[in-house]
């Protein structure tokens, strides 16, 4: 309601990519999911399958599926009449682009381990990677199946990785992590061209004058939801070229130095015997305490509460 006193209508909210494709597959054979991590412009699942998996209705996000562990299952597709077969094995990669409407996917044998991730159209624009970018690029992107590629295992991996034990700067991990992905499909599945993503900041690194701008908002605001959006806005690029130009510059990554910087505040905010562990998970922007302390205990050997105590012996 808003101060006159008249009701005020709010503006729908655009529903975040995966939510509209997670229904697809409902809820068996769930195994994590990024629904409840505060992610934007990547949405991902770690799933099981059995059996046959139909669809009758447009899918909105590009969807790249991994075999995470290997199966030797028999994975057929039919996506808009067209037809593939695979042998799956770990590392077996599949891309259906948006937009395909009626789909069937059936598998000899259960598969233990894949894992589905999304990506709104929105993902493949200037917006993400500069206004040099060739936005007609994606327009080529093309279904495929059973097919391998080293460097987008990798990041399928790694993001499984944060799906299964989140750290502190998730978000800026998997946001990272879907531009790598975006421009490794740009490049190789939608007929682009490596010029197409080219720009000399990323290749140059930030100047000092920049670089100390970012790490002096990082500092501020480690309690704060930071986005790889946010950040590179701060740098004066775009989010792709920035994401390379702070790891030229700084020699990590901005989730590497975010994720850092948080557990030492964690540190900090640990001395107040008074204040709760779930607060500071929480003020931290860890999803629940339990992943908070998984974190701190694999960063520091101790658990946060074993942490406090021997601040306090």
């Amino acid at each position: 309601m808003n101060s006159s006193g008249g009701n005020q209508e709010l503006a729908p909210q655009p529903t975040p990519p995966g939510k509209r494709s997670f229904n697809k597959y409902g809820v068996a054979g769930l195994l994590a999911s990024s629904a409840t991590r505060g992610w934007s412009n990547l949405a991902a699942e770690l799933r099981s399958h059995s059996g046959t998996v139909t669809w009758n209705k447009p899918q909105p996000d590009a969807e790249v599926c991994i075999d995470v562990r290997g199966s030797r299952s028999v994975i057929t597709r039919r996506l808009d009449g067209v037809i593939d077969s695979t042998v799956s094995e770990r590392g077996t990669i599949w891309l259906r682009p948006a937009g395909v409407q009626e789909g069937l996917i059936d598998m000899s044998e259960p598969v233990p381990a894949i894992l589905h991730l999304y990506l709104p159209p929105s993902r493949f624009s200037s917006d993400h990677f500069g206004d040099g970018f060739n936005t007609t690029a994606i327009r080529s992107l093309h279904r495929e199946g059973g097919f391998h590629d080293p460097l987008l295992a990798e990041i399928a991996y790694a993001i499984m990785s944060e799906l299964e034990h989140e750290t502190s700067a998730g978000r800026l991990l998997a946001e990272t992590l879907a531009l790598s992905l975006v421009a490794r499909l740009i490049q190789n599945h939608a007929g682009a061209s490596p010029s197409d993503l080219a720009n000399p900041a990323s290749r140059e690194g930030l100047d000092r004058r920049r670089l100390a701008r970012v790490l002096d908002y990082i500092e501020a605001n480690l309690e704060s939801d930071l986005t790889v959006a946010r950040l590179a806005s701060v740098a004066c690029l775009s989010e792709f070229h920035f994401s390379r130009a702070f790891k030229t510059a700084f020699g990590e990554s901005p989730h590497r130095h975010v994720s850092a910087r948080r557990l030492e505040r964690a540190k900090d905010l640990l001395c107040d015997a008074d204040r709760a562990l779930v607060d500071i998970a929480l003020t931290l922007r860890f999803s629940c305490q339990a992943n908070f302390t998984r974190a701190f205990r694999r960063a520091t050997g101790q658990t946060p509460a074993q942490y406090r105590r021997s601040l306090l012996a």
